[in-house]
């Protein structure tokens, strides 16, 4: 572990390996905007090493988190950093940004709370609340009736219990985000069952 903080380091990268997580898919370029404390003490704590550690996938528990940037420059990602100043965040908050390979990006915005804990805020401008403490799905889907009761049938039929969902949509009828946070781990299978559903866009699961 890298400083003396935990926010900084331990929190800093399961914020960025959950962000990988969520983002999906292969990336070439990722972009690390930190506010706060994390913008104003994170050298000194390691916070770059940590952040750039996780999207590479590295747990909290590594030792190749110091080797963060040489694992970056074998795999062909290229990365930076740089101070953003947000409204009403956290003040350990990062704007993490993917840049995928097929011309897409993903931008996720968490924060580290305290004693190796997260909040992910928002996935590509849509408010979010995930904790990654549960086996957690992330769910795409048309703002449709029905399609939240599919969901819940599914995991439901696979003895799956929800703890706490979480749902938010950009506007009426459009595309809205579910997070359901579960008391049992997700099997591959069930996922697969998810992502099949009529009106569901994408689905990726943390746990």
């Amino acid at each position: 572990m890298i400083g003396p903080s935990s926010s900084h380091t331990a929190g800093a990268v399961k914020l960025a390996r959950v962000s990988a997580l969520i983002a999906g898919k292969p990336f070439k370029h990722v972009d690390f905007g930190l506010h706060g404390s994390f913008a104003k003490t994170g050298t000194g704590h390691g916070t770059h090493l940590a952040l750039l550690a996780g999207v590479l996938g590295i747990t909290e528990e590594d030792e190749r988190i110091k080797l963060s940037p040489d694992i970056a420059e074998e795999r062909g990602i290229t990365y930076a950093f740089h101070e953003v100043e947000l409204d009403d965040v956290h003040e350990n908050t990062a704007v993490i940004t993917f840049d995928h390979h097929d011309g897409t990006s993903t931008q996720i915005v968490g924060c580290s709370v305290g004693g190796g804990r997260i909040l992910i805020t928002k996935i590509n401008s849509v408010n979010v609340e995930v904790s990654a403490e549960q086996p957690t799905l992330i769910m795409q889907q048309l703002d449709k009736p029905g399609v939240i009761a599919r969901i819940s049938r599914v995991l439901a039929e696979n003895n799956i219990n929800i703890g706490l969902m979480r749902f938010s949509r950009v506007a009426k009828r459009d595309v809205a985000t579910s997070v359901p946070e579960t008391d049992q781990r997700i099997r591959p299978e069930v996922i697969d069952r998810l992502a099949a559903l009529d009106d569901v866009l994408w689905v990726t699961v943390i746990q």
